[in-house]
């Protein structure tokens, strides 16, 4: 006698965190495409956003000005994010976390600051000055912890006195030149200014990281299904390397067909290691243990505690990271501009760390964000202007554009949570 299967045993052979029917649809290419638009829909935005605004403005600058695009202009606008993008880093770690940090320009400075005057004025080993330059950066942030931990001061407050403090700091290092120069021939500025990948390592490096991502897949796959798990097809592992492996592939041709004395720039080393940086720190927060405390501190603090996490060393930590990477990036602008002086990590450098991690998509509510939101952002704000000096206009209408630029993230942002939170998603 046969028996009718029952709904149980139709959704036996299914992944277990597939098995609710509102879950079913996300079988397949088409089930995954109808999956991403009902998470666009309800708020989930990611990176779509940025990437977007990202292509209309290059298509506009490039519209206007025919050297937008240009090999040798792509090469410099990279070139331009690194030290920024580095420091942009750290701001998104403390974003996640719904907190800020307002001295990362200043810390950026005292680094330069301890930089140039170790190794020039002082005769230090360049490795001894580099070293002591981006601890002075973790102390700060260690000091930083300690005062939100201990006292319960805004992080808002801190680093805001810290702007001021470690500004003052700074000029006292720099001493009554207020300008040191530092020599061409010296690695730390050959590095920034002058070392690129050369293409066939270029392509190298392009095969390597295909390859690990797809062996990362793969591992992912396999404890997916160990647990019962939906994961991947071997097939969509394999389209989606090559399509990583041909899109890295043209981007390191493109960067190599300069013209001119600039043919064959290429990838700069100060480049390679910002994106080394976003990589490894994106890795970190998805992956280990700390990140995802980092993720539910930031989502709910009292939650996170009763989790049995540790709540004030992740604080402490983000505190330290961050100012960490600041001094890093003050590092990196020293050797770009082969000087550090009073402007050092002035400027518009807080305002862009910061407007780079929010319009790359960080939250300033916390918990939502990655690594990829500093490149994405720095990208935005530095092909703003750059296409803004090819056209001859001045710092004015950049600051303008960059201030409505991060306007609308912000609002952008607004909207996206209350869209998740109407959605139980937040």
């Amino acid at each position: 006698m046969t028996t009718t299967p029952t709904k149980e045993a139709a959704t036996a052979s299914v992944a277990a965190d597939l098995q609710d029917e509102r879950l079913l649809q996300a079988h397949g290419v088409g089930g995954r495409f109808r999956a991403e638009l009902s998470r666009i829909r309800t708020g989930d935005l990611g990176s779509l956003p940025v990437a977007v605004g990202l292509v209309v403005i290059w298509i506009v600058f490039q519209s206007l000005n025919s050297n937008f695009l240009s090999p040798n202009n792509l090469v410099n606008l990279l070139l331009q994010s690194a030290a920024i993008g580095t420091i942009a880093v750290g701001i998104v770690l403390v974003l996640l976390l719904g907190e800020i940090d307002l001295s990362v320009g200043s810390v950026s400075g005292v680094a330069a600051a301890v930089l140039a005057v170790g190794f020039v004025n002082k005769g230090w080993p360049l490795g001894v000055a580099i070293l002591l330059a981006v601890l002075a950066g973790t102390v700060i942030g260690l000091f930083y912890g300690v005062l939100y931990t201990r006292f319960g001061v805004p992080s808002f407050v801190i680093t805001l006195a810290g702007l001021l403090g470690f500004l003052g700091l700074q000029l006292w290092v720099l001493g009554k030149d207020g300008s040191i120069n530092i020599d061409f021939n010296s690695w730390i500025v050959r590095f920034c200014q002058q070392m690129f990948v050369s293409p066939a390592v270029s392509y190298g490096i392009v095969v390597v990281v295909a390859l690990v991502y797809a062996g990362a897949a793969l591992q992912r796959r396999r404890q997916r299904s160990v647990a019962g798990l939906s994961a991947m097809s071997l097939a969509e592992i394999v389209v989606r390397s090559a399509l990583l492996a041909v899109v890295l592939g043209v981007v390191v041709w493109y960067l190599n067909s300069g013209e001119g004395r600039d043919k064959g720039r290429g990838i700069g080393y100060m480049v390679v290691l910002f994106v080394a940086i976003v990589v490894v720190m994106n890795l970190v927060l998805r992956r280990s243990r700390w990140g995802r405390s980092v993720y539910a501190v930031g989502g709910n603090e009292e939650a996170a505690r009763r989790a049995g996490i540790k709540v004030n060393r992740v604080y402490v930590t983000v505190f330290a990271l961050c100012s960490t990477f600041a001094a890093v990036g003050g590092v990196l602008a020293a050797g770009r501009l082969a000087s550090a002086n009073q402007a050092s990590g002035g400027a518009d450098t807080n305002l862009n760390a910061i407007a780079a991690a929010v319009i790359g998509g960080t939250s300033l509510f916390g918990g939502r964000g990655s690594a990829y939101s500093a490149l994405l952002g720095i990208l935005v704000i530095q092909s703003i202007s750059s296409g803004l000096s090819l056209l001859s206009l001045d710092s004015s209408v950049r600051y303008m554009i960059t201030g409505a630029v991060l306007l609308i993230a912000v609002i952008v942002d607004s909207i996206s949570r209350r869209s998740r939170q109407s959605a139980g998603r937040a």
